[in-house]
């Protein structure tokens, strides 16, 4: 296995350097997308050792990881890892992605958090248990987490489908499509999420009801979006 990581980042100079360094121990190549940053995001992730692409203006994750993909499906790697900019998961857990895909169990490998009522904000809470019920519905595969960005992708499969969302919606659009293209979808357990003091910069309410509305559209106009 060949590996890159792609970590979408907005204003994440705090903690794009350990996401950074904890990845390339394990990954090939670590390249981070600064959507925007008005901080010193970028400059922190290429000192750390990643291949950086800017976009001038905030353009939201979705674009920000399509423009990941397009490098990297570029070149010859067997996967793609996607991890957060801002320290929610550990890098140190990526192995346990990587032995999922290595023992052939799942060519689409989602690192699932443990979600407890009292350790995550209601809106958080309740609209991941929501929207991973319906999505779970939606695409005939079992889901917990649908909002977790740590996800391990053959790059063979994802060159197969044409992804067009713009902002969050993305991860919901890339698990339907390709399922649908024949992806086996996989799940590993990860640390649960720590809620830092910085400001989450998804709308909980807004952006799952969004996100449904989009997934109907995904799975029963796939021409369309």
């Amino acid at each position: 296995m060949t590996i890159c990581a792609v970590v979408a980042a907005y204003n994440e100079a705090a903690h794009v350097a350990d996401v950074v360094t904890g990845a390339s121990r394990h990954v090939s190549r670590v390249l981070v997308v600064d959507d925007g940053s008005q901080d010193e995001t970028a400059q922190r992730a290429r000192d750390a050792g990643a291949v950086v692409l800017r976009h001038e203006s905030n353009r939201g994750k979705g674009e920000a990881l399509r423009t990941g993909f397009a490098e990297v499906l570029a070149q010859p790697f067997s996967h793609v890892l996607l991890i957060d900019g801002d320290l929610q998961h550990d890098p140190g857990e990526i192995p346990k992605l990587v032995a999922k895909a290595e023992s052939g169990a799942g060519d689409f490998v989602i690192g699932e958090r443990e979600f407890a009522r009292d350790a995550m904000p209601a809106g958080r809470y309740y609209t991941n248990v929501v929207g991973s019920w319906i999505l779970s519905r939606l695409i005939g595969a079992q889901i917990g987490d649908s909002q977790s960005g740590f996800r391990l992708i053959r790059t063979d499969l994802l060159r197969q489908v044409r992804l067009t969302g713009r902002g969050y919606e993305i991860e919901t659009e890339m698990l339907i499509k390709l399922v649908r293209a024949g992806a086996t979808l996989d799940r590993v357990p990860v640390s649960r999420l720590e809620y830092r003091s910085s400001r989450s910069h998804i709308r909980p309410f807004r952006d799952t009801f969004r996100t449904c509305m989009l997934a109907l559209a995904y799975c029963y106009f796939p021409n369309r979006v």
